[in-house]
């Protein structure tokens, strides 16, 4: 058989195919509408059909289309998960289709070909024991017409294509039967009596003459009717009003293409459920008050009829266009065969479906239409199921219209059923195993075996074990909408496939059939979509969640694929659209959130080295900002190309295990300073671009042999400075808590020294909104002199808080001024002694550390034995501006300003250091360690260890038990190289480090937090009271708040306060520089 004559077969078939949304259906119900509202739903699917075959068309012949069929499809063009969930779908509806099918086949054997066959017999029976009989029957014939249909399939395709041949030459014979009995009425139509009542419809049962009374020899006599009707036989007796006050008369149900019917069939009769089924036109005496008797005697409607629900039941017969596209894989040339094949099918049965309405109309009288295939019988209150055709005696309107005989339509019918089921049987199977063999679906992988010959053996088995659950159920009534909308998600899809690919214009997007538009793909599956919910809306919802269910699934536990389908081709659209957006302008104020760069060490494997970071950076994320992890690899491309791979692999596998999504990156430099900095200058792209930036404290970084390492650190606080980008470093970062571990209680502690951006408090908020830290209180501590109004700041602060909707409880804490102590003195001078000596000597770790030990023990010594009162400041204890200028509260006088012998630490060095100076430097002669020991630390560092202590001390006395502290982080000194004037220049970075340790030594977890100015504006736009910018002046005036309290140009400053006032004209783009440092460089006023 050739693949086209295959593909014009199965359609064709299943046109005749039941419908099982009618507790007892016929096969043959499609060749008469149920009622004369049909001939409207049977114009309305062939433009679906149409279109859903001309976008299968386009897809498939865009490449090869092997095994799959509409999953292939699908997947190929929206992805795995829209094609595993569509596909699964579609593989179920498929198989319980071919169980619907069987239902009917055994339905005609038992009913009008042999109903002796039956073996629960039906005889004396009603009611439901009648209908318990008649599904025994089913379940045991369905369960040996589906082994029977199971080996065919087992055996080979091949014997399936010649069976088709069979049941193929049935169908077209019915086909043409009917036509000629349409033909033959003209001439002579058929005896089809129907017994009116009035313009009711009888049942006819229990009767045999369709009248009151017949004249015989002996007289005037009453039928049998009359005895339905009426207490007794006689003329005298009582009888139902209504059958006493109307006619009875007998008309042809079929009255012939002649009789000029047509005008009274044009339009729709809808009824309610229990009416009796009345013929228009015939006058009729009743009492409309009067409550409908003898119910059993008419034909009633059994259900609630309207055109939605008719279109549900018509549907089914339509769902066979996939037929050809399933057995793709058995096709010579698919993409030939497919359109062809499916077109014409298509276009053939569409006119069988479209001329019933021509020929029906003009022949049969309506009510004999609305005679429904399943009447109700009413005997005694309750609802019993009849026979077919109540109103005709059980006969079928199509088979007494079908020349030559009525079996022509009944063998037709049950060959078609047959056919549409051993189709089901040939399908799915073949569908399943695609899937399996695609490896979405995991637990499915072993139907994707079969045989040498690729026929699918496990899929089958499991195809045949659904199907047999579906016979056993007998009664697929609930079942049968939920398939009709797999069906037509299925349809949907396609066409959403090929109209997602057009509209892509991607260059793989070349099909040989060009007779397709992207308007006609929307418009096939608006119509599918629509006709989803006109059918049953809620059935359509079940659908829609089963198949969302198995798409998260797949989504999740699925294998993943890259074929190139087009949803990433959208996603891809979208991204860069999104984009180009972004470049049109700053994000506002409202849409600032953290945009996360995280970079971060990997060892010698290209393992990471701090996972924590990461852990940290998923907490970090309910911004749902960008993250991009980053790591510097020491070298040149060419050379470390391959570690850089896997140094990517594991950032990936990282931040899977951490559930970090975002992007990774690897910057291979010649330095690892020149990489990092590679990353934060490039790092993002257009709009979509990072704006802070997390980096780890240098571990062990004191007794590091490379100074490089803490120096590469300072440099990068620069950068970011530089670059307004906000800074996160966290301290101690191996105690940070895992994505595993909850707080249960505790507090997240924010001292709100320097006000830069408002950083400190959005990462509060967003730390509790994961579960790590949600049931963490929020604390915010603020720092004021004894001249302030604490109180005040408080309310302040408070009201602040409150506009914001941030949920904190607020502390000022005071800070009293007082002499410096011999602690910070002895502090200061060891540092600095270590600074100077580590410098001079060349020795190794291991000696290093020795040295250092005697000096401090040395100079504790000798600090005791001065006296530290003598060590004092005029200055007010506060913190240190990078703008070197007297602030107006604390003049300096001449004599203090001047320059005096004991302001400077002059250093004696013996002759041979001066001597060779300029040469390599060797060990210093014993004289030379001991002027070191006799040094006098610099004021300005004095200064800064004191309150770097006070702090600390403050810090730790209130937040000893917090769970994290967050704190300003200080800003390095500007001036690399130091100043000329002042002591040490060489090691002020060093001094920094160390001032830094002071600073959080004795916390367990620490945040140091450098913001960059942006989210100030956040989180001052958040705040819509009228008077807020007043409001925010004073609170940040009174909380003495300063740019940085950290180190000046020169590294001999005088002090200075500096306040950084709210302004919302402050650009919050990164390309604001010089808006930024003409903003930081106005002074403010300070209120007490």
């Amino acid at each position: 058989m050739s693949p086209l004559f295959v593909m014009l077969e199965f359609p064709t078939v299943e046109t005749t195919a039941p419908s099982r949304q009618l507790p007892f259906p016929l096969p043959f119900s499609k060749a008469t509408p149920p009622t004369s509202s049909q001939p409207s739903n049977s114009h309305m699917h062939p433009p679906r059909t149409m279109l859903t075959a001309i976008s299968m068309s386009a897809i498939a012949t865009n490449g090869v289309v092997p095994a799959g069929g509409s999953y292939y499809m699908i997947s190929r063009s929206l992805g795995p998960e829209f094609g595993g969930a569509v596909g699964i779908c579609f593989y179920l509806g498929t198989t319980f289709a071919g169980a619907m099918y069987i239902l009917g086949c055994i339905e005609i054997l038992l009913i009008y070909i042999a109903p002796h066959a039956a073996i629960f017999r039906l005889e004396g029976l009603e009611g439901p024991e009648a209908e318990a009989a008649l599904l025994n029957n089913m379940r045991v014939y369905g369960t040996c017409v589906l082994t029977f249909m199971a080996i065919v399939v087992f055996v080979g395709v091949k014997y399936v294509n010649k069976l088709a041949l069979v049941f193929l030459a049935c169908v077209i014979l019915s086909i043409l039967a009917v036509y000629a009995g349409v033909i033959k009425t003209a001439f002579e139509p058929p005896d089809f009596p129907i017994c009116i009542l009035g313009n009711r419809t009888l049942v006819w049962k229990g009767f045999d003459v369709c009248a009151k009374m017949i004249e015989q020899e002996n007289g005037t006599v009453t039928t049998k009717l009359w005895k339905l009707f009426c207490d007794s036989e006689f003329l005298n007796a009582t009888c139902d009003e209504y059958f006493a006050n109307n006619n009875v008369s007998e008309v042809q149900g079929i009255p012939g293409i002649t009789s000029g019917i047509l005008a009274e069939n044009l339009f729709g009769n809808y009824y309610q459920k229990g009416v009796a089924i009345e013929k228009r036109g015939i006058p009729s005496v009743m009492d409309p008050d009067a409550p409908l008797s003898s119910l059993n005697r008419y034909v009633l409607a059994d259900i609630t009829s309207y055109f939605t629900l008719l279109v549900g039941i018509y549907f089914p017969s339509v769902t066979g266009i996939m037929a050809g596209s399933n057995r793709s894989g058995d096709l010579r040339d698919a993409q030939k065969s497919i359109p062809i094949g499916t077109i014409m099918a298509i276009t053939t049965t569409s006119l069988v479906c479209i001329l019933s309405p021509f020929y029906a109309p003009p022949l049969v009288k309506n009510f004999t239409e609305q005679d429904k295939l399943n009447s109700m019988q009413v005997s005694e209150g309750s609802m019993k199921p009849g026979r077919f055709g109540e109103a005709v005696n059980g006969n079928l309107v199509i088979g007494t219209l079908a020349w030559p005989s009525p079996w022509v339509i009944v063998i037709g019918s049950f060959f078609s059923t047959c056919g549409a089921g051993l189709q089901s049987l040939t399908g799915a199977p073949r569908l399943l195993q695609a899937i399996a063999r695609d490896g979405i679906v995991p637990f499915l992988r072993v139907f994707g075996h079969g045989k040498a010959n690729g026929e699918p053996t496990w899929a089958l088995l499991l195809t045949a074990c659904i199907c047999e659950s579906g016979i056993l159920i007998a009664s697929l009534d609930s079942v049968a909408p939920i398939l009709s909308m797999f069906f037509l998600m299925c349809y949907m899809f396609v066409n959403l496939a090929c109209a997602v690919q057009t509209l892509l214009r991607t260059p793989n997007w070349r099909p040989r059939f060009k007779f397709y538009h992207w308007a006609l793909s929307f418009l096939g599956m608006s119509l599918c979509l629509s006709l989803m919910f006109i059918c049953s809306w809620y059935y359509a919802i079940v659908a829609m969640v089963i198949a969302s269910c198995i798409y998260k699934y797949i989504e999740f536990r699925g294998a993943e694929k890259e074929w190139g389908d087009g949803i990433r081709g959208l996603s891809l659209s979208a991204a860069r659209f999104a984009l180009m957006r972004l470049e049109e302008g700053p994000p506002h104020t409202k849409n600032w959130r953290p945009q996360l760069l995280v970079l971060v060490s990997v060892d010698a494997e290209q393992n990471v080295e701090q996972p924590r970071m990461l852990s940290l950076t998923c907490q970090l994320k309910a911004g749902k900002g960008l993250t991009i992890v980053g790591t510097a690899l020491e070298g040149t491309f060419l050379d470390n190309h391959p570690q850089a791979q896997r140094a990517e692999q594991s950032l990936r596998k990282m931040m899977e295990t951490e559930k970090v999504k975002g992007f990774c990156q690897v910057v291979i430099s010649s330095n690892l300073r020149d990489a990092t900095s590679h990353l934060i200058q490039a790092g993002g792209l257009g709009g979509l671009q990072h704006n802070t930036v997390l980096v780890s404290w240098p571990r062990n970084w004191k007794q590091a042999e490379d100074h490089q390492t803490w120096r590469n650190f300072i440099e990068l606080v620069r950068e970011t400075t530089a670059a307004h980008l906000a800074l996160l470093v966290p301290k101690n970062i191996t105690a940070f808590p895992s994505n595993g571990e909850r707080f249960t209680e505790g507090s997240i502690d924010v001292w709100w020294i320097v006000h830069d951006g408002g950083m400190l408090m959005l990462l509060p908020f967003l730390l509790r909104q994961h579960k790590v830290w949600r049931k963490c209180k929020m604390r915010i501590f603020t720092v004021a002199q004894m001249d302030d109004n604490s109180i005040q700041m408080k309310k302040d602060l408070t009201t602040f808080l409150y506009h914001l909707r941030i949920d904190a409880e607020v502390e000022v804490v005071e800070m009293h001024d007082s002499d410096i102590s011999a602690y910070t003195y002895e502090k200061t001078l060891v540092m600095e002694q270590r600074s100077q000596i580590l410098k001079q000597i060349n020795l190794t770790k291991n000696e290093r550390e020795r040295e250092i030990q005697s000096i401090t023990d040395s100079s504790r010594g000798s600090i005791r034995r001065k006296n530290p009162a003598a060590v004092t400041t005029q200055l007010s204890v506060q913190l240190i501006h990078e703008n070197a200028t007297p602030t107006p509260t604390s003049p300096q006088s001449p004599a203090e300003s001047a320059e005096t012998p004991g302001d400077k630490v002059h250093m004696t060095w013996t002759d041979k250091f001066d001597g060779d100076q300029a040469k390599a430097p060797s060990a210093p002669s014993p004289e030379g360690i001991k002027d070191i020991f006799n040094m006098k630390p610099n004021q300005s560092n004095v200064r800064r260890m004191h309150t770097a202590l006070k702090l600390n001390g403050v810090i730790a006395k209130k937040s000893q038990e917090a769970k994290l502290v967050l704190l300003n982080m200080p800003g390095p000194p500007k001036n690399r190289t130091g100043d000329e004037n002042c002591i040490l220049p060489q090691h002020i970075e060093t001094t920094y480090m160390e001032f830094l340790e002071v600073l959080t030594e004795g916390l367990n977890r620490v945040l140091l937090v450098r913001g960059g100015g942006h989210a100030q504006k956040s989180l001052t736009a958040q705040c819509q009271q009228q008077p807020r910018a007043q409001m925010l002046n004073y609170v940040f005036h009174s909380l003495h708040v300063e740019e940085g309290y950290g180190f000046s140009q020169s590294s001999c400053p005088t002090t200075s306060h500096h306040v950084i006032a709210p302004q919302d004209t402050f650009d919050s783009s990164r390309h604001s520089a010089n808006q930024v440092a003409k903003h930081l460089s106005e002074p403010a006023v300070r209120s007490s």
